[in-house]
């Protein structure tokens, strides 16, 4: 019996991807997105309206699995917001929506799946979190926190659903060649700003990246190995060999020469 697949932000980039490639090698895969209908017919497999700032729409999406599947195997939390901008600039407003969107809503789908779960006495919850989430980087610090909230979360929820038969992980994407850059909240470059050239430049660099990054299909190959795996590790980084290096610099450099690294590579 194939294995039933849920994914969050299943309509577009790296989701998507996940889904189409699940989808072709047998699984069960049922998606989500915010606006369902916009992607009737581009899309093989069951795509459900859900929004994760919206609890209900969380519970009528894991209802509806549960009706037609009778079971989730596994949970791709992947739906997320991207934000840039220099944190005092960033308005509060939008600093809540991102971790609305990012840490709060993986949670509120994760509860949600966990009942279920429980009762087969087994699952997979995989987090879809970032290398950005391991580092404070300039201008994008904000996105950072939700991140890193989200991957130190995941190894206590992990300790604490061990006993039920639930397996947790979090797998960490690097640039990808995805449309998150076009959806996520740019506080504006302003004039006046004592930020204006260095945000600016910095900006243009992060789109850079986006725009020349991996093709999402490798994340959604490492993912289904995850799945695959009997024993699955607590973290894993998908992406650029040197952005993944950028994780073990990190942890082996003081934290001065890892900081005038990183403002040297954003030529800060």
């Amino acid at each position: 019996m194939p294995k039933v697949v849920f994914i969050t932000g299943a309509s577009s980039g790296i989701g998507k991807a996940i889904g189409l490639h699940l989808h072709e090698r047998g699984y069960t895969v049922f998606g989500s997105s915010r606006n369902p209908l916009k992607y009737t017919g581009s899309i093989p497999f069951s795509l459900l309206k859900l929004d994760v700032t919206k609890p209900e729409t969380i519970t009528e999406a894991v209802a509806q699995i549960i009706d037609k599947a009778g079971k989730i195997d596994v949970l791709v939390n992947n739906a997320g917001v991207g934000i840039t901008g220099p944190i005092e600039e960033t308005p509060t407003d939008e600093i809540r929506n991102a971790f609305e969107i990012n840490f709060y809503g993986p949670l509120h789908v994760i509860k949600a799946v966990l009942p279920q779960m429980r009762k087969q006495q087994s699952g997979h919850i995989i987090n879809v979190t970032s290398i950005a989430g391991y580092m404070g980087l300039p201008y994008r610090g904000i996105y950072s926190a939700t991140k890193a909230a989200l991957e130190i979360t995941t190894e206590a929820y992990r300790m604490e659903t061990k006993q039920f038969g639930i397996k947790m992980t979090n797998i960490a994407p690097g640039d990808f060649a995805t449309n998150i850059a076009s959806g996520r909240y740019h506080a504006p470059v302003l004039e006046n700003s004592p930020y204006k050239n260095a945000y600016g430049a910095t900006l243009e660099m992060m789109n850079t990246h986006v725009d020349a990054g991996n093709d999402p299909i490798d994340m959604a190959e490492a993912v289904q190995k995850i799945i695959e795996t009997k024993h699955p590790k607590i973290h894993y980084k998908v992406g650029a060999v040197l952005q993944k290096f950028s994780i073990v610099l990190k942890r082996v450099l003081p934290d001065k020469t890892y900081e005038r690294m990183v403002m040297k590579h954003y030529k800060l």
